[in-house]
């Protein structure tokens, strides 16, 4: 648990660094979108869309995955 916090840590001040970086010269969030073809809005859009596709599609495996998991989890030799 501690790795994973530090490497998060890890990237969210590495990001930071880098968006005052960018600031510093100029360059906005909305400039490296238009650069690839997109807006704020279309991307988040694109998001909500991810979002609404894959929250379905989850709940749908985990009624197959999650009471398979609890027989595995039942039925295992105890640990010593």
């Amino acid at each position: 648990m501690y790795q994973f916090l530090s490497t998060i840590f890890k990237i969210a001040v590495t990001s930071l660094i880098v968006g005052v970086v960018l600031s510093a010269i100029d360059i906005t969030a909305a400039d490296l979108l238009s650069k690839i073809g997109l807006t704020p809005e279309s991307l988040w859009q694109h998001i909500q869309t991810g979002v609404a596709w894959a929250i379905p599609n989850i709940i749908l495996g985990s009624l197959i995955v999650v009471p398979v998991w609890i027989i595995i989890y039942l039925f295992r030799p105890p640990r010593a």
